[in-house]
């Protein structure tokens, strides 16, 4: 195996080449980049999704102008799939258009044991190069100009597709039982991207260079959104790219990737938007906000991400215990839905109202909580003013009665309706 020239003079040579296919990595990244080209070693992107992971294995290809080769993994993906298949259409092809040199070949053979044995020292004919259909895996080790080797979410792979990488990461080869072992003639670039849906073995980091990538800074982000050319304006993007920060801040599902803000810059300026308002933002929030709970939130949000000093119009304050009907602040879900005008509920007095107006001091007599209001046979009753006395048995009776009812003489109507 011969290692090609030099791709990259230094880490700023990465950084510049880069940008100039319109990728902005940081120096950390473009570290990691450039020991890949000069160490011959794998690397591993870890980090939620778009944030550039498969991003940078196409760039890479196209500033070292090699050949991208991609494996994508998914659950259930067996080697076959991944290295290599035989052929078994054309092999049964071959069979059949042979078939009349094959009875050549066994018309003398003395027992079936001996044309047995004859056809078995052939099948080094049909187990040949000839047959074989190289994935993604053996052809990076087979081809002859150098490529770059992607293999997008690895994550999503059952951990036996792990072993089998491990030799191709390790040594850059592949063994094929029956050919034999593949080694690559040009060490390709192999990247391999994780959206950490599950841990990755030991032994597939330790081949790995290793590199976690996280959201960029706002100023970044701000300038990858520049150079996509979105048609927005340089002032809305600012106030988009800090909008999508402060989502990504919210308990949400899956937070908008560097891609979303791109495809929302991209959706503002063909609706022709001129300035970012909740409403219009609200009416595009799907291009970045993919479940319903998420888009919920994030429509409560954008007010205040739009603009942090605005202040709400506050409704009539509840009484602060928490209770889901006493929100301080109703959603604007609540406050949209019309009242019924037949409802008896809702079409008389406010409860709040009616509680404040009974508030006022002095509105219930001494006999109101159960004190003995008359004397007794022993005398005048001795309860200290402000000490609940003991309730009397028939008062608990008659509360309970006249409860009742109330209740029945409310149900009623409802029951008619």
């Amino acid at each position: 195996m011969t290692l090609a020239q030099p791709d990259f003079a230094s880490v700023d040579d990465v950084v510049t080449r880069f940008a100039e296919h319109g990728y902005i990595a940081d120096h950390t990244l473009a570290t990691t980049v450039f020991l890949q080209t000069r160490l011959d070693k794998p690397v591993l992107l870890e980090g939620p999704a778009g944030v550039g992971k498969t991003e940078l294995a196409k760039t890479l290809a196209e500033v070292t102008g090699r050949r991208l080769l991609r494996l994508q993994c998914y659950e259930g993906q067996d080697e076959t799939k991944a290295l290599y298949e035989w052929d078994y259409g054309k092999q049964l092809l071959y069979t059949q258009v042979l078939k009349e040199k094959i009875g050549q070949l066994v018309a003398d053979a003395d027992s079936l044991g001996e044309a047995v044995d004859r056809i078995a020292a052939q099948e080094s004919v049909f187990f040949s190069e000839r047959f074989l259909a190289p994935r993604p895996l053996l052809e990076a080790i087979r081809s002859e100009q150098p490529v770059v080797l992607l293999v997008d979410e690895v994550d999503r792979a059952d951990e036996a597709l792990e072993a089998v990488l491990l030799e191709l990461l390790g040594e850059n080869q592949v063994s094929v039982p029956e050919l034999g072992t593949f080694t690559a003639t040009t060490a390709p670039y192999v990247v391999l991207t994780s959206n950490n849906t599950r841990d990755l073995s030991a032994a597939l980091k330790r081949r790995c260079l290793h590199m976690f990538l996280d959201y960029p800074s706002a100023e970044r982000e701000l300038e990858i959104v520049r150079t996509k050319e979105t048609g927005l304006t340089d002032a809305l993007a600012t106030q988009l790219v800090d909008v999508v920060r402060g989502l990504r801040e919210l308990e949400l599902r899956k937070s908008p990737s560097i891609s979303e803000t791109i495809d929302w810059a991209r959706t503002l300026a063909v609706l022709g938007a001129t300035e970012l308002t909740a409403k219009a933002l609200s009416d595009t929030v799907n291009v970045v906000v993919k479940y319903e709970k998420d888009v919920r939130r994030a429509i409560e949000a954008l007010p205040r991400l739009v603009d942090p000093n605005a202040t709400l119009d506050e409704g009539p304050r509840g009484h602060g215990h928490g209770h889901g009907g006493h929100d301080e602040h109703p959603s604007p879900s609540a406050a949209s839905v019309p009242r019924d005008p037949d409802d008896a509920e809702d079409s008389g007095p406010r409860g709040k109202d009616v509680r404040a107006g009974k508030d006022a001091p002095g509105r219930h007599d001494d006999g109101y909580y159960g004190a003995v209001s008359s004397p007794t046979p022993a005398g005048p009753a001795t309860t200290p003013p402000g000490t609940p006395a003991a309730v009397r048995p028939s008062q608990g009776s008659r509360s309970f009665a006249n409860g009742f009812g109330k209740k029945k003489a409310v149900d009623a109507p409802r029951g008619r309706r």
